[in-house]
């Protein structure tokens, strides 16, 4: 079948109406928007190749580039989907050669290790990593050796990498806490639960932080009464939420940072309290779509993966190039069981 706007719309990031006024040449486009969407569309065939616009600045001819992904191992679905699509989308670029490894992703020091022995190994490196110590210094030795790097989904601060690319991940907490006032009753006391994968990784502390300033702006009725961390397995969110609703048998909201959402799903399944527990999660997968769909969960606060692995390669690209890139960060979206894209 033949690509829609809609379907350019997803892949790209941007609104359809968006697609619209690229393919139709009209004004009120930034060029780089426009470069993405005309991109976007030459891939999935629903243009030519090099119709309607120049030919992207990422075709430009050279030497391969090397580059190096580490991302952590586990039952993170979100995880999986973007090691997928950054795999997918070298696949269509022969200037790229790129390797992903994951490993252990709450071992700092065995994340340090595999950064260190990139050195001279690798140009560029894209990493989710926690904000460690040793992690910090290894991404510093690599980047004085002359390698780029950039960080995804969560950020290190004070250390030299070329971009972050990924959600503000404060902004996604804040409105969480805006989703789960609007979901209560007014001014009606609730108990509240939240759980992340690590508070290590600086994307949730910063959902938390975000999460907890907007039920203190707004919502002074609801407390949160504990904060759980599950390391982002399935198993482990599943004894964790089991035991926190065991405490809390009059717990009005779950809101998860991170992954884990369909072990706590079971928990609240198993104790009657899926359709009466207010549910807030993020990253639409497959999982997290069949809780949409059941109304276990309420709405889910998701990112683009596309996005960020086309990000991670062209800003890595450009970068080892010396050429100019205006990155295109994905943006946040509100999912409810109205409105499940396709994934």
């Amino acid at each position: 079948m033949r690509s829609t706007l809609t379907d350019i719309a997803r892949e790209a990031g941007v609104s359809a109406a968006t697609v619209d006024r690229v393919l139709n040449n009209r004004a009120g486009v930034r060029a780089r928007t426009r470069e993405v969407v005309l991109e976007t569309a030459q891939r999935l065939g629903y243009i030519a190749e090099n119709s309607n616009g120049p030919t992207p600045r990422n075709a430009l001819r050279g030497d391969v580039i090397r580059l190096d992904f580490a991302l952590p191992a586990g039952t993170n679905s979100f995880i999986k989907m973007l090691h997928r699509h950054i795999e997918a989308q070298a696949q269509s670029r022969p200037d790229l050669d790129v390797r992903v490894a994951t490993i252990e992703g709450f071992n700092p020091d065995r994340l340090a290790r595999l950064l260190q022995e990139l050195r001279g190994q690798t140009q560029g490196v894209g990493v989710i990593a926690l904000d460690h110590p040793t992690v910090r210094e290894a991404i510093r030795s690599l980047s004085a050796s002359g390698v780029k790097v950039v960080t995804i989904a969560s950020d290190i601060l004070h250390v030299p990498r070329v971009a972050y690319i990924g959600i503000d991940n404060r902004a996604a907490g804040r409105l969480a806490g805006y989703l789960l006032n609007r979901f209560m009753a007014a001014d009606r006391p609730g108990k509240v639960a939240l759980f992340a994968g690590s508070l290590s990784y600086r994307g949730h502390e910063e959902r938390e932080m975000g999460f907890r300033h907007i039920l203190t702006e707004d919502s002074p009725n609801l407390q949160i009464v504990e904060m759980r961390e599950m390391l982002d397995d399935r198993e482990k969110a599943y004894l964790e939420a089991s035991a926190l609703l065991d405490r809390h048998p009059d717990l009005a909201a779950i809101y998860n940072v991170g992954a884990g959402n369909t072990g706590i799903a079971r928990a609240l399944k198993e104790r009657g309290r899926a359709l009466s527990t207010v549910f807030l999660g993020h990253e639409v997968t497959e999982g997290t779509k069949d809780l949409l769909l059941d109304g276990t969960l309420d709405a889910v606060i998701d990112q683009n993966p596309r996005v960020e692995a086309r990000e991670a390669l062209n800003t890595l690209a450009h970068a080892i190039r010396g050429l100019p890139y205006e990155l295109h960060q994905p943006r946040l979206q509100v999912i409810f069981r109205e409105s499940i894209p396709e994934i």
